[in-house]
Protein backbone atom coordinates (compact mmCIF):
# COMPACT_ATOMS: atom_id res chain seq x y z
CA UNK A 1 0.00 0.00 0.00
CA UNK A 2 1.24 3.43 -0.82
CA UNK A 3 -0.33 6.30 1.11
CA UNK A 4 1.56 8.43 3.61
CA UNK A 5 -0.61 8.19 6.72
CA UNK A 6 1.60 10.63 8.59
CA UNK A 7 1.02 13.27 5.93
CA UNK A 8 -2.73 12.64 5.96
CA UNK A 9 -2.87 13.17 9.72
CA UNK A 10 -0.81 16.36 9.45
CA UNK A 11 -3.14 17.69 6.75
CA UNK A 12 -6.23 16.74 8.76
CA UNK A 13 -4.95 18.66 11.79
CA UNK A 14 -4.70 21.92 9.84
CA UNK A 15 -7.59 24.30 10.29
CA UNK A 16 -8.87 22.61 13.41
CA UNK A 17 -6.63 24.26 15.98
CA UNK A 18 -7.78 26.60 18.73
CA UNK A 19 -10.92 24.78 19.79
CA UNK A 20 -12.03 24.98 23.41
CA UNK A 21 -12.15 21.18 23.72
CA UNK A 22 -9.84 18.31 22.95
CA UNK A 23 -10.69 16.92 19.53
CA UNK A 24 -10.84 13.21 18.85
CA UNK A 25 -9.15 11.76 15.78
CA UNK A 26 -11.07 9.22 13.73
CA UNK A 27 -9.92 6.72 11.16
CA UNK A 28 -12.48 5.52 8.60
CA UNK A 29 -11.64 2.57 6.38
CA UNK A 30 -13.72 1.91 3.25
CA UNK A 31 -13.89 -1.67 2.02
CA UNK A 32 -14.61 -3.28 -1.33
CA UNK A 33 -15.29 -6.66 -2.94
CA UNK A 34 -16.86 -8.08 0.21
CA UNK A 35 -20.38 -9.49 0.33
CA UNK A 36 -21.67 -8.64 3.80
CA UNK A 37 -24.88 -10.52 3.02
CA UNK A 38 -22.91 -13.76 3.07
CA UNK A 39 -22.09 -13.44 6.72
CA UNK A 40 -18.88 -11.42 6.77
CA UNK A 41 -18.50 -9.48 10.00
CA UNK A 42 -15.69 -7.99 12.01
CA UNK A 43 -15.62 -7.12 15.70
CA UNK A 44 -12.05 -6.73 16.93
CA UNK A 45 -10.60 -5.04 19.99
CA UNK A 46 -7.35 -3.38 18.93
CA UNK A 47 -4.85 -2.31 21.57
CA UNK A 48 -3.32 1.02 20.54
CA UNK A 49 0.45 1.39 21.01
CA UNK A 50 0.03 5.04 22.02
CA UNK A 51 -2.58 5.62 24.71
CA UNK A 52 -5.01 8.52 24.13
CA UNK A 53 -5.57 10.94 27.01
CA UNK A 54 -9.29 10.19 26.73
CA UNK A 55 -9.33 6.52 27.57
CA UNK A 56 -11.99 3.99 26.68
CA UNK A 57 -14.56 3.31 29.42
CA UNK A 58 -14.73 -0.15 30.93
CA UNK A 59 -17.66 -1.63 32.85
CA UNK A 60 -17.12 -4.79 34.90
CA UNK A 61 -19.99 -7.01 36.03
CA UNK A 62 -18.85 -9.03 39.02
CA UNK A 63 -19.36 -9.66 42.71
CA UNK A 64 -17.25 -10.22 45.79
CA UNK A 65 -13.49 -10.24 45.50
CA UNK A 66 -13.57 -9.94 41.70
CA UNK A 67 -15.66 -6.77 41.98
CA UNK A 68 -13.25 -5.38 44.56
CA UNK A 69 -10.25 -6.06 42.32
CA UNK A 70 -12.04 -4.48 39.36
CA UNK A 71 -12.55 -1.27 41.35
CA UNK A 72 -8.90 -1.23 42.39
CA UNK A 73 -7.95 -1.77 38.75
CA UNK A 74 -9.71 1.45 37.78
CA UNK A 75 -12.84 0.10 36.10
CA UNK A 76 -15.14 3.01 35.31
CA UNK A 77 -18.10 1.14 36.74
CA UNK A 78 -18.63 -2.11 38.60
CA UNK A 79 -22.08 -3.70 38.58
CA UNK A 80 -22.59 -6.40 41.17
CA UNK A 81 -25.02 -9.27 40.89
CA UNK A 82 -27.84 -7.69 42.90
CA UNK A 83 -27.71 -4.48 40.82
CA UNK A 84 -27.63 -6.50 37.61
CA UNK A 85 -30.87 -8.22 38.58
CA UNK A 86 -32.59 -4.86 39.12
CA UNK A 87 -31.92 -3.98 35.46
CA UNK A 88 -34.00 -6.88 34.16
CA UNK A 89 -36.76 -5.62 31.87
CA UNK A 90 -35.59 -2.00 31.99
CA UNK A 91 -34.92 -1.35 28.29
CA UNK A 92 -34.23 2.35 28.65
CA UNK A 93 -31.67 1.87 31.40
CA UNK A 94 -29.89 -1.02 29.71
CA UNK A 95 -29.76 0.89 26.42
CA UNK A 96 -28.26 3.88 28.21
CA UNK A 97 -25.74 1.58 29.87
CA UNK A 98 -24.69 0.12 26.51
CA UNK A 99 -23.97 3.60 25.17
CA UNK A 100 -22.05 4.76 28.24
CA UNK A 101 -19.21 2.22 28.13
CA UNK A 102 -16.91 1.00 25.38
CA UNK A 103 -16.13 -2.42 26.81
CA UNK A 104 -17.88 -4.82 29.17
CA UNK A 105 -16.34 -7.62 31.23
CA UNK A 106 -18.33 -10.12 33.27
CA UNK A 107 -17.61 -12.77 35.85
CA UNK A 108 -18.02 -16.12 34.09
CA UNK A 109 -20.52 -17.18 36.77
CA UNK A 110 -22.72 -14.19 35.92
CA UNK A 111 -22.55 -14.58 32.14
CA UNK A 112 -25.95 -16.35 31.84
CA UNK A 113 -27.63 -13.51 33.73
CA UNK A 114 -25.72 -10.90 31.75
CA UNK A 115 -26.93 -12.44 28.51
CA UNK A 116 -30.51 -12.48 29.72
CA UNK A 117 -30.56 -8.97 31.18
CA UNK A 118 -28.19 -7.05 28.89
CA UNK A 119 -27.99 -9.17 25.74
CA UNK A 120 -30.65 -7.21 23.84
CA UNK A 121 -28.83 -3.94 24.55
CA UNK A 122 -25.21 -5.03 24.12
CA UNK A 123 -25.57 -7.56 21.30
CA UNK A 124 -26.62 -5.20 18.47
CA UNK A 125 -23.72 -2.89 19.33
CA UNK A 126 -21.17 -5.70 19.29
CA UNK A 127 -20.45 -5.07 22.96
CA UNK A 128 -21.39 -8.37 24.56
CA UNK A 129 -19.46 -8.78 27.79
CA UNK A 130 -16.16 -10.64 27.61
CA UNK A 131 -15.91 -13.47 30.17
CA UNK A 132 -13.73 -12.74 33.15
CA UNK A 133 -12.56 -15.83 35.11
CA UNK A 134 -12.19 -15.42 38.86
CA UNK A 135 -8.40 -15.69 38.75
CA UNK A 136 -7.99 -13.38 35.73
CA UNK A 137 -5.43 -10.52 35.97
CA UNK A 138 -8.14 -7.86 36.17
CA UNK A 139 -5.74 -4.93 36.47
CA UNK A 140 -3.87 -5.72 33.25
CA UNK A 141 -7.07 -6.51 31.33
CA UNK A 142 -8.76 -3.25 32.35
CA UNK A 143 -5.59 -1.29 31.60
CA UNK A 144 -5.31 -2.84 28.13
CA UNK A 145 -8.95 -2.15 27.28
CA UNK A 146 -8.67 1.49 28.36
CA UNK A 147 -6.05 2.00 25.66
CA UNK A 148 -7.95 0.01 23.02
CA UNK A 149 -10.44 0.78 20.29
CA UNK A 150 -13.18 -1.35 18.77
CA UNK A 151 -13.12 -2.12 15.04
CA UNK A 152 -16.50 -3.35 13.85
CA UNK A 153 -18.02 -4.14 10.46
CA UNK A 154 -21.58 -5.37 10.14
CA UNK A 155 -23.75 -5.08 7.05
CA UNK A 156 -21.75 -2.18 5.64
CA UNK A 157 -18.54 -1.63 3.72
CA UNK A 158 -16.82 0.78 6.06
CA UNK A 159 -15.50 0.87 9.59
CA UNK A 160 -14.79 3.90 11.77
CA UNK A 161 -12.87 4.04 15.03
CA UNK A 162 -11.14 6.56 17.25
CA UNK A 163 -7.34 6.39 17.12
CA UNK A 164 -6.52 9.16 19.59
CA UNK A 165 -6.90 12.87 20.20
CA UNK A 166 -5.27 16.13 19.14
CA UNK A 167 -2.94 16.22 22.16
CA UNK A 168 -1.01 13.35 20.61
CA UNK A 169 1.74 13.87 18.06
CA UNK A 170 1.19 13.12 14.38
CA UNK A 171 3.70 10.27 14.70
CA UNK A 172 1.79 8.68 17.60
CA UNK A 173 -1.51 8.95 15.74
CA UNK A 174 0.05 7.48 12.60
CA UNK A 175 1.39 4.50 14.55
CA UNK A 176 -2.06 3.91 16.05
CA UNK A 177 -3.63 4.14 12.59
CA UNK A 178 -1.19 1.61 11.17
CA UNK A 179 -1.94 -0.76 14.04
CA UNK A 180 -5.67 -0.58 13.34
CA UNK A 181 -5.14 -1.02 9.60
CA UNK A 182 -2.95 -4.06 10.19
CA UNK A 183 -5.59 -5.63 12.42
CA UNK A 184 -8.29 -5.01 9.80
CA UNK A 185 -6.19 -6.41 6.94
CA UNK A 186 -5.61 -9.67 8.80
CA UNK A 187 -9.36 -10.23 9.09
CA UNK A 188 -10.33 -9.38 5.50
CA UNK A 189 -10.84 -12.22 2.99
CA UNK A 190 -8.18 -10.83 0.63
CA UNK A 191 -6.22 -8.64 3.01
CA UNK A 192 -5.30 -5.18 1.83
CA UNK A 193 -6.90 -5.85 -1.56
CA UNK A 194 -10.26 -5.39 0.17
CA UNK A 195 -9.38 -1.85 1.30
CA UNK A 196 -10.76 0.81 -1.07
CA UNK A 197 -9.41 3.81 0.83
CA UNK A 198 -9.14 5.60 4.14
CA UNK A 199 -10.25 8.86 5.71
CA UNK A 200 -8.66 10.72 8.62
CA UNK A 201 -10.73 13.28 10.48
CA UNK A 202 -10.31 15.54 13.51
CA UNK A 203 -13.60 16.47 15.20
CA UNK A 204 -13.53 20.03 13.83
CA UNK A 205 -10.66 19.77 11.37
CA UNK A 206 -10.34 18.93 7.71
CA UNK A 207 -11.51 15.62 6.31
CA UNK A 208 -8.60 14.02 4.43
CA UNK A 209 -9.46 11.12 2.15
CA UNK A 210 -7.42 8.75 0.05
CA UNK A 211 -8.73 6.21 -2.42
CA UNK A 212 -5.24 4.75 -2.71
CA UNK A 213 -4.31 1.77 -0.59
CA UNK A 214 -2.46 2.59 2.56
CA UNK A 215 1.12 1.62 3.34
CA UNK A 216 3.62 2.26 6.03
Amino acid sequence: MNVDILRMISDARKGGEGRNFKQSVELIVSLKDIDTKKGFSLNEVVNLPNEPSKKAKVCVIASGDLALRARKAGADRVIEGDELNTLAGKKRETKRLSKSYDFFLADTQLMPVVGKVLGAALGPKGKMAMPLPFNAPVDSIVSRLKSSTRVRVRNQLSVACRIGDESMSDEELAENARTVLSAIEKKLPNGESNIAGITVKFTMGRVVRSTIKVSE
